[in-house]
Order: C-alpha cells, then structure tokens, then sequence
C-alpha cells in the first residue's frame, strides 16, 4: 500500500474516528483532559505504526498529564483499537502533541482584540471630530 493512495487515506480516516471514540469515551484516566482532540492520523503503509496528532485545549500542565495519560494507556488503545477495526496489523500507536487549534484560538483572540482597538480609535476620532464641530457651530 503506497503512502497516499485511497486505502492509506480511509485506514487514516477510519483510525482517527476509532481513536476519537476511544479517547472521549473509554479512558477513565483522571489526566486525560475533556478537552483533547484527534488532530490528523498517520498510518504507515505496512501498518506496523501509526503517528497520531493530538490536541489538548488548555493549560501547559494539561497538555502534559494528557501525554502521559494517553502513553500510558496506549497498549489499551491499541488493543481496542485491534477489537474496532478489521485490519492486518494492528499498528503501534505514537502520540504527538499538535498546538494548531490552540494556536488558531490564540489568534482569533488577537484579531478581535486588534478589530475592537480600532473600533475604539474610530469612535474617538469621531467624537472628536463631533465636538469640534459643535463648538464652531456656538461661535
């Protein structure tokens, strides 16, 4: 199986699915946060690994338990992983941290913030302008 023919791209997709479920509703783990998400999936062609993304909406401290979480349970989620899905080989499971949607929530936050600014200059800028026209009205 090549890296990016349609079978590598529906074992992704299908993985990634399982593995969300497993995630969100199987693991017990305290330091699993509610907030973590399946980011993008990575299953080599001979499906002996996989490289999976996470994501982790939170603190720094956060991100950390969920990693350790998440590896710890890894032969679970493998195993569940074995029982969910009709494959070959049932591949090894890495976990990688992924900051895309924090990042992109981080930036949202900015753009409001640099919009809201102006909006505030605009309004200044205008009352200015209102006062002074009001004051060469009364002359």
């Amino acid at each position: 199986m090549r890296k990016n023919s349609i079978k590598n791209t529906r074992v992704n997709g299908e993985v990634q699915k399982e593995l969300s479920v497993i995630i969100r509703d199987e693991i017990k783990d305290p330091r699993i946060s509610p907030w973590t998400s399946v980011v993008d999936v990575q299953v080599a062609p001979d499906l002996k690994t996989c490289k999976v993304w996470i994501s982790v909406l939170g603190s720094e401290e956060d991100r950390v338990n969920t990693g350790a979480g998440l590896k710890s349970a890894a032969p679970y989620i493998r195993r569940e992983l074995a029982h969910r899905l009709n494959l070959r080989n049932t591949p090894e499971i890495t976990f990688v941290m992924d900051q895309s949607i924090e990042y992109g929530v981080s930036m949202t936050h900015k753009i409001d913030e640099v919009i809201a600014k102006d909006e505030n200059a605009a309004k200044e800028r205008g009352d200015a302008v209102n006062s002074d026209s009001e004051e060469t009205d009364i002359e």
